[in-house]
């Protein structure tokens, strides 16, 4: 596994577990970290889009 690879996953892992939070007590972890809707929580909102797009090639691979 490269190591772009392991990045996107552990950032997929870390949107995962922001919406399990999100999902069951309503609490934004990304948010309440690095504010609502700053520009570093875009940053970081966004790199979890890319690494969840970036995972799908994961899903091909053999």
């Amino acid at each position: 596994m490269k190591v772009i690879d392991k990045i996107a996953l552990a950032l997929v892992i870390i949107g995962a577990i922001n919406w399990g939070l999100i999902g069951i007590f309503n609490f934004n972890l990304v948010a309440a970290i690095f504010g609502d809707m700053t520009v570093l929580s875009r940053i970081i909102y966004g790199l979890v889009g890319i690494s969840g797009l970036w995972g799908i090639k994961l899903l091909f691979e053999d």
